[in-house]
């Protein structure tokens, strides 16, 4: 049977493990352990879903609760897919925050073909930027 909690104190060799496994770990700084320990520290909601003592599910939130909440990780070992893991990290997020709160993520390649199906829009207006601000 799989658990779901708040894990506020996730390690951060299992979270690295659960990436690698979940195929994630393609878009994240894997190989920087300090900056994987600080998205931890710095996530404001982390749901885990765990089988017997193992991780096979995490999702990590940046959000201030009541308006908008970024889903920034949402990985589920690849053994695990398909088995409602990711959906019910989704629901037990949501749960957490205001009826009215907006769930933003942004979809790996591989699973945008998901989230509509899970009720989520595409955005035409969304924009990612890496590094600083050019200020003109």
């Amino acid at each position: 049977m799989i658990r779901f909690a708040i894990d506020n104190n996730l390690k951060v060799e299992e979270f690295h493990s659960l990436l690698v496994r979940s195929g994630l770990a393609e878009r994240r700084p894997v190989e920087n352990m300090s900056r994987l320990r600080s998205m931890l520290e710095n996530a404001d909601l982390i749901l885990t879903a765990r089988w017997e003592d193992t991780l096979v599910g995490v999702a990590r939130s940046v959000t201030d609760f009541v308006y908008c909440c970024y889903l920034s990780d949402l990985a589920v070992d690849r053994k695990f897919q398909s088995q409602g893991i990711g959906e019910r990290l989704m629901h037990e997020t949501q749960k957490h925050l205001h009826p009215e709160a907006t769930l933003i993520l942004l979809s790996a390649p591989a699973a945008t073909h998901y989230y509509p199906k899970k009720g989520f829009k595409l955005h035409p207006a969304a924009f990612t930027r890496s590094g600083p601000v050019v200020l003109e």
